[in-house]
């Protein structure tokens, strides 16, 4: 039951026409020349394994905390924002005459700096020369006293202050 060994499968031999012309140049070479040939591969191959898979997972392995803790400020910074979104849908909502009367009185409040203008469910601010700070507090005013959406804002910054003109809209009672 002797069977006579059989030739290589066609893709192996193809293999080994195309490694051939390598084999041969490669047992000509001297052993040392080998042996340089071999330690450049070895070091080529580690220096490519450096930056291909482990500077990169260093990498991340070393900011990641930091990345962590950025993350989890704005997580938190979203939370609050959705918080206070809530507390503010759960308000109801104002008649326009009073949600009016807390935008002048805020408007008020800018002195000679602001003009309010009230066209139906719409109130226009337009701004002379207002500070920061004003407006920050006409618009915390605005939101919280009257209830009203910005919808529109053109302002510029002069050099004495913000000019301009801010449109919100008025919450209607339901």
């Amino acid at each position: 039951m002797n069977s006579p060994i059989s030739s290589p499968p066609r893709a192996l031999r193809s293999r080994m026409t195309v490694l051939a012309p390598i084999e041969s140049w490669w047992t000509s070479l001297a052993a040392r020349e080998r042996l340089l040939i071999a330690v450049g591969s070895v070091a080529l191959g580690v220096i490519a394994l450096w930056v291909l898979a482990i500077q990169p997972a260093w990498t991340t392995l070393r900011t990641a905390p930091t990345e962590i803790d950025r993350l989890d400020a704005q997580w938190q910074a979203m939370q609050s924002l959705a918080a206070e979104s809530e507390v503010l849908r759960a308000v109801p909502a104002m008649r326009p005459e009073q949600a009016a009367a807390a935008l002048q009185a805020a408007t008020d409040r800018l002195g000679a700096n602001g003009r309010l203008q009230l066209q139906g469910d719409r109130a226009t601010l337009t701004l002379t020369d207002a500070t920061p700070q004003q407006l920050r507090e006409w618009l915390a005013q605005a939101r919280s006293g009257a209830r009203a959406r910005p919808l529109e804002l053109s302002l510029t910054r002069s050099a004495t202050g913000f000019v301009g003109t801010l449109v919100v809209s008025l919450g209607s009672a339901s």
